[in-house]
């Protein structure tokens, strides 16, 4: 009989059922029954589903280019953003705007990136953090090169990036794990599970039993959590960013959600998505979830949560506007940030460019 050497287990994480109410009372984070700040991290998912709906407006009347969808992904994204220190480093993919918001980011310069305006990538908040990868998983690397030059230097701060199901599969995120394991990096990489690489399905993208499994060949610590479960993720996001910081090195952590709106606005779902299948994931949506745990426990009413939409609406406006007022760039400023010493070729091309406006 072969002997045993090494044996796995993925451990799942989650404090609240779809229908908002605790699986147990039994060890429960503090955060569960820290109200002010579950209602300030409550505020901010529903500040970024508005900012959601009304950016999908602005692109399909015309005042926005392509834009990456978050819907059902708030808990999640507000998880990562509000359990990190501002030195920490966030390396995002394209559509973590709840993480961002909670690191300062206005929503104005993300409509300013959308809108095709590099301006925006010069956003508010931490100015070490990364600006959106559209390319898929290499923001992966970059956060793992950050953690390195953290260890190096001494410095108590932890990497944090975000990477799609089919994302994982990339060699780019299977390196930065790699690169985690064999420098013990402090780094923090989640997988966020939301079911679609695009239109592939997760059934169709491998076998495997789970992703956060991918860590393991890594040998690094890896769990799952219920991504729509905001108590539950921000736990989870603690202890992996406290672990890092104390030198202990990376954590995987796969949080499962749903993305319930197209990949993108150039996108189109109902193609090679059923409409059941959506509907079913609705029932297990993070914000109607924190809602209803809030109104229950006598924290929350209907009439704040009302009064609390019509605010978020508000807010939004205000940044919609100052989206808008902002002015396009100049032409030359497609030359000026290029290089630090524009080859005379582009020189000529920039005068040219000028010259026609005139």
């Amino acid at each position: 009989m072969p002997a045993t050497i090494a044996s796995f287990k993925i451990d799942y994480h989650q404090f609240l059922a779809p229908d908002g109410r605790l699986i147990s009372d039994q060890d429960l984070p503090a955060l569960a029954t820290d109200f002010d700040q579950l209602l300030a991290l409550y505020r901010v998912m529903v500040n970024t589903r508005t900012f959601d709906k009304k950016a999908i407006a602005l692109q399909r009347t015309g005042k926005l280019g392509t834009y990456a969808s978050c819907l059902g992904h708030e808990a999640t994204h507000v998880a990562i953003g509000s359990a990190m220190k501002e030195e920490d480093c966030f390396a995002p993919m394209y559509r973590e705007y709840g993480a961002q918001f909670c690191r300062g980011v206005r929503m104005s310069e993300v409509l300013l990136y959308w809108g095709g305006d590099e301006r925006g990538s010069d956003f508010s908040g931490p100015p070490h953090d990364f600006a959106w990868c559209v390319p898929i998983a290499t923001q992966c690397l970059h956060a793992a090169g950050s953690a390195l030059a953290f260890k190096l230097r001494g410095e108590p701060r932890v990497a944090v990036t975000v990477v799609g199901d089919g994302g994982s599969s990339k060699g780019d995120a299977l390196e930065a794990m790699n690169a985690a394991s064999a420098f013990d990096l402090p780094l923090v990489l989640v997988i966020v599970n939301n079911q679609w690489a695009i239109s592939v399905p997760r059934s169709k993208q491998n076998h495997a039993k789970t992703l956060a499994q991918k860590g393991i060949a890594a040998g690094l610590p890896a769990v799952q959590v219920d991504g729509n479960d905001l108590i539950a993720s921000r736990w989870v996001m603690e202890q992996a960013l406290e672990r890092a910081r104390a030198g202990k090195g990376a954590t995987i952590i796969e949080m499962m959600t749903y993305r319930l709106s197209d990949h993108t606005t150039a996108d189109d779902a109902t193609r090679y998505r059923d409409r059941e299948e959506v509907e079913e994931a609705w029932k297990r949506e993070p914000v109607a979830r924190l809602r209803r745990y809030l109104i229950d426990q006598g924290a929350w009413s209907r009439e704040q949560d009302d009064a609390l939409i019509k605010e978020a609406a508000e807010l939004v406006e205000s940044e919609v506007a100052e989206y808008l007022a902002v002015g396009k760039p100049g032409i030359e400023s497609m030359f000026d940030y290029m290089y630090a010493e524009l080859p005379h070729d582009l020189s000529e091309q920039r005068e040219r460019a000028l010259e026609e406006l005139k």
